[in-house]
């Protein structure tokens, strides 16, 4: 999710974030953008059979975001007038469209890859906008500098300690660095090839962080999900329902995780290839993997999406503990997030 209402109040009277804003129109400014996963009476929305879409919701009131708002969601059958008249006005229109289609391109809202995603395509926007916190960024360079140190070693051989944090710092940058010169010589890329091939590189990297912080509180919830109790009035074949939504759902849980290591599987092979010598199969690999980049982004933010709301919901140290009818709801929703298909019934089958 991307709250630009809660940014919009966090940054009231900040110049540069009015004066380097996401959308032209201040009313797109203040609503929130999520990627939602299409429920079946969705589908028909959009031409083909799309499962996943980025959803703009314009809030009635952005101090109150439970009142409600009116949505479209980017790409769907007619979706133009209607931006139009959320927006407020046709006036620098395409840009709005430009950027809401740009999003619509990425598997996740994750700041990141978003900020990353707007610089490439030449966009200036304040960095308030992807509210990264500075302890994230030095998290995710050490990380990142642990990932590639041992193709600095081969390339800087003695002097590889200093080397480490400027190649980092150059390779996370949102701009070309001339520093990665001798990687782009390498790589034998050029122009916008290179800009692509550098970007998936910075994604993978991105989402390898990401998955590596997730790990162990995925482990926790997995744990959890099957020791929830129902409170209040109990139906029997509620909570054999219940019983086998949880077993479904570990096993899809599981499933996701597996299909996500795979991809990061896939990517260590290649950059190990690289490391010894492979350049050309890592390039390669950077600039036929966008598939595989959007899969692996949809994966983990799915994963994300049960670990923090679960938590959310549940917080450490409290009775795992809900009504009949919200222990089903959380369980199917994470099942179907997951890509079950939903029972005719209602349920997950």
């Amino acid at each position: 999710m991307l709250n630009l209402a809660v940014l919009a109040m966090r940054n009231a009277g900040n110049a540069e974030h009015a004066d380097q804003p996401l959308f032209k129109s201040p009313v797109l400014n203040g609503s929130v953008i999520l990627k939602h996963r299409l429920r079946a009476d969705e589908i028909e929305l959009f031409d083909g059979m799309a499962r996943n879409a980025t959803k703009l919701i314009v809030p009635f009131d952005k101090s109150d975001l439970s009142l409600g708002g009116r949505t479209v969601f980017v790409n769907e059958k007619g979706w133009m007038p209607v931006l139009e008249e959320l927006r407020g006005g046709s006036e620098e229109m395409l840009r709005d469209v430009e950027i809401l289609e740009a999003i619509n391109e990425l598997p996740s809202l994750d700041p990141f890859l978003l900020r990353e995603h707007m610089k490439r395509r030449g966009y200036e926007v304040s960095p308030t906008y992807f509210d990264i916190s500075p302890g994230d960024v030095d998290k995710m360079q050490r990380f990142v500098g642990g990932e590639i140190a041992r193709l600095i070693e081969l390339a800087y051989g003695g002097a590889a300690g200093g080397a480490t944090n400027r190649l980092v710092e150059a390779l996370l940058s949102s701009k070309t660095d001339e520093r990665l010169e001798p990687l782009r010589l390498t790589l034998q890329l050029e122009g916008e090839s290179y800009r692509e091939g550098i970007f998936s590189w910075k994604g993978f990297l991105y989402y390898k962080w990401v998955l590596n912080t997730l790990w162990p509180r995925l482990k926790e919830v997995l744990i959890e999900i099957t020791k929830v109790r129902v409170m209040g009035p109990r139906d029997r074949d509620l909570m054999v329902m219940v019983d086998e939504l949880k077993v479904r759902l570990r096993a899809a849980v599981e499933g996701q995780v597996k299909a996500v290591m795979g991809y990061l599987k896939t990517y260590d092979a290649v950059f190990q290839q690289l490391t010894e010598g492979n350049a050309v199969a890592f390039r390669d690999f950077l600039l036929k993997s966008p598939e595989m980049f959007m899969a692996l982004g949809e994966g983990a933010g799915t994963l994300s999406h049960v670990a923090t709301f679960w938590r959310y919901r549940f917080p450490e140290g409290k009775p795992i503990m809900a009504p009949m009818g919200e222990v089903i709801e959380i369980l199917q929703d994470f099942e179907q997030g997951l890509g079950a298909e939903q029972h005719p019934m209602g349920y997950a089958a």
